[in-house]
């Protein structure tokens, strides 16, 4: 669909130098955006991408020669791969540019949903990392939730607060990412409905309301720490503009990431303190439009209190051993008769959040504990630490998307006549959960997961 740039921010953009306005408006005129997916390392399968091309800030990321439907794909709804666009992604380059990858850190990522650069840290963060995504608004946190799930990893919690709630753990994060609300210019070519709506007034609201998330949060990351700003907006009052409030008002220190020059990427500076910038234009690179900053905290912020308040409960590793591996690796608690796991390291991290921020998910479901039995959770089925020995029944895409529908599966599917919990299992990877009868087939995948029929 073409669409066209309201003249305002053609203007401005026109007066920056070496700015080609005429293949700016071009591309945006074609309405052609490409369509690319990051894949999920820590899954065992996932989509071939031998004959597809790479994105090349991010070695897990891939164009895709056709939007498919990813809905009818059951590794999409496995957790093998996150539809994201390819723009973005330079949060990878970023987290490995300044070796954020080296050494477990505490991680905020701040306005999360719908969980792109979540699963993204998650990813290339060191393994032992501790992430906390947050998102505001209730419906947008429990997508961020589900798909959290699916990514497979214990060592997450979903918040659902507002951003001047962080300001309780002073000096906390190691690594604050802000993806803030904007006026959303870089998303022209995707989306008719955000040109109708964008104005230079929209701009000037986005630029303060981004100041004030960036003024209530930043307390939250401790001194030395870094700062990750992006948009998806092209108006220098929501990029450059807010870098230079930064390190004016806020006590941050502008740090510069290294480029490919083959890459497109626009390098740029910041009118009062020079800082470097990164902007996508789509007429230079294959995604849409995106800005991000990187910072170091140079301020002095007091350290949050850690101290433990109760002792921490003994892991039940006798429910635990026949379900995930290495359960030792894990502590455990309770809510309702929910069983929970978390990395037993940051039991003291899980603690400290849960006493200052409302928590919507974290760490894994196990299942509910009845008479000392499990009945797993969806959440186990998606985890990376489930345990191999766990039966699997493998399906066909025909019989996976029928359990995706949550249909009748036929007994046929188990010719050996396992009975007991097995996972669905589609091309080595876990779907979910079913219970094998000896004359039925019981489908546990969730009803609020389930895909609609085509």
């Amino acid at each position: 669909m073409s669409h066209i740039i309201p003249p305002p921010l053609v203007r401005k953009l026109g007066n920056q130098a070496g700015f080609d306005t005429a293949a700016f408006e071009q591309v945006h005129a074609q309405g052609v955006a490409p369509v690319s997916i990051r894949i999920n390392p820590a899954k065992p399968e996932g989509p071939d991408t031998g004959a597809l091309e790479r994105v090349p800030w991010c070695d897990t990321g891939y164009y895709l020669p056709e939007r498919p439907v990813f809905t009818l794909d059951p590794l999409f709804h496995a957790g093998c791969y996150y539809v994201q666009e390819a723009s973005s992604m330079f949060v990878a380059h970023t987290v490995q540019a300044l070796a954020l990858h080296a050494q477990p850190v505490i991680a905020v990522d701040l306005c999360a949903a719908p969980g792109g650069k979540s699963t993204l840290l998650r990813t290339y963060l060191h393994p032992d990392s501790l992430l906390i995504a947050n998102e505001p608004i209730k419906t947008r946190a429990h997508v961020l939730a589900d798909n959290l799930v699916r990514w497979g990893h214990t060592n997450t919690v979903v918040t659902q607060n507002d951003p001047s709630a962080f300001g309780r753990l002073p000096g906390y994060a190691d690594l604050l990412l802000v993806d803030a609300p904007c006026s959303g210019s870089g998303m022209f070519r995707k989306d008719q409905a955000v040109v109708d709506e964008w104005s230079e007034a929209v701009v000037q609201l986005c630029s303060e309301r981004q100041r004030r998330i960036l003024a209530d949060s930043l307390p939250a990351l401790k001194t030395g720490g870094v700062l990750l700003y992006s948009t998806c907006s092209y108006s220098a009052e929501e990029n450059e503009e807010i870098a230079d409030w930064l390190c004016e008002e806020q006590g941050m220190a502008p740090v510069a990431i290294p480029l490919v020059d083959e890459w497109g990427i626009e390098q740029t500076y910041s009118a009062k303190w020079n800082c470097p910038g990164y902007r996508f234009y789509p007429h230079r690179v294959r995604g849409e439009g995106f800005f991000l900053a990187a910072f170091r905290k140079v301020a002095e912020t007091p350290v949050a209190d850690r101290r433990r308040t109760k002792a921490a409960e003994a892991p039940n590793l006798n429910v635990l051993k026949k379900w995930l591996v290495l359960p030792a690796r894990f502590t455990t608690f309770n809510l309702g008769d929910d069983l929970f796991v978390f990395p037993v390291e940051r039991r003291e991290d899980l603690e400290m959040v849960q006493r200052m921020l409302y928590i919507r998910h974290a760490g894994t479901c196990v299942g509910k504990l009845v008479k000392g039995e499990v009945i797993p959770h969806h959440d186990l089925a998606m985890n990376i630490a489930l345990h191999p020995d766990i039966p699997r029944i493998s399906l066909d895409r025909t019989q996976a998307l029928d359990y995706l529908r949550k249909g009748n599966l036929s007994t046929a599917i188990n010719p050996q006549g396992h009975t007991g919990w097995a996972i669905a299992d589609y091309n080595g990877a876990s779907l979910g959960w079913m219970k094998l009868m000896p004359n039925r087939v019981n489908n546990y995948y969730p009803k609020t997961w389930r895909i609609a029929t085509l």
